[in-house]
């Protein structure tokens, strides 16, 4: 334990580091959609899909956050078939298709390998619907693996503002008989997350206006609070309800 915690600190003071000014900027691009009543799109597959629960609907987070969570695309309904999936394509269009986005409205696509057909592909028509996009992704593991597009597109090559959570080839901190153990993506990442939504707070602050965040449902007052700031995104992000 005393050994992985060094490591997570590792890792984490690095993102701080090295990522301030991209998380900034990434900050700034998702504070103005929100303050102009847009929301803000949150992509990802496999495990990766954290990061978008990591932002949605939970005590001190932002409201106007649409995680696009496909179960086909996540592990618990068929992991072995989740990972065939996300290396399909043509899935990313039709998904595409289905959300209630508007124009101009960022996006932001997760992916640790950013090589697979499913992440890639989003990301290609969102830019090819001009929207603002943003990734979080290892640079170290992409820059290191085959691409699984057709076009040999990596997710970080189209992106805006690239992310980097500083995760090693195989995602552990240790090795064991030849693997990685000690897995390091879902904390890097939601760290990220989170320091997001702190550097979008802070515009709000800096502006004087106060950010619409939930409350913790389990706080007194916190339903009432909640219902306020989300009724008006009832019709657009669909899992709301």
């Amino acid at each position: 334990m005393e050994k992985f915690l060094e490591e997570v600190k590792r890792i984490l003071t690095q993102i701080t580091i090295e990522e301030k000014e991209h998380i900034e900027k990434a900050a700034k691009m998702m504070y103005d959609a929100l303050v102009q009543d847009q929301l803000i799109h949150v992509f990802a597959t496999g495990h990766s899909h954290m990061f978008c629960e990591e932002l949605f609907y939970r005590s001190g987070g932002l409201v106007g956050i649409n995680p696009i969570l496909e179960p086909f695309l996540m592990q618990h309904e068929g992991a072995i078939r989740s990972t065939k999936f996300e290396r399909m394509p043509g899935i990313a269009k039709i998904l595409f298709e289905s959300i209630n986005v508007q124009e101009k409205e960022p996006f932001i696509i997760v992916s640790n390998s950013g090589i697979n057909s499913v992440p890639v592909e989003m990301a290609e028509i969102v830019k090819a619907n001009n929207h603002p996009l943003i990734v979080v992704t290892s640079l170290a593991i992409s820059k290191n693996s085959k691409p699984r597009t057709k076009d040999n597109k990596k997710l970080y090559e189209i992106a805006d503002i690239a992310i980097d959570n500083h995760i090693p080839y195989g995602d552990g901190v240790f090795d064991y008989r030849g693997t990685k153990i000690g897995s390091v993506s879902s904390l890097a990442s939601n760290y990220i997350a989170q320091s997001l939504v702190l550097e979008i707070i802070k515009l709000y602050n800096q502006n004087k206006i106060v950010a619409p965040i939930f409350q913790s449902a389990n706080t007194i007052g916190g339903d009432e609070h909640n219902k306020i700031l989300y009724q008006k995104y009832i019709n657009r992000i669909k899992n709301l309800y």
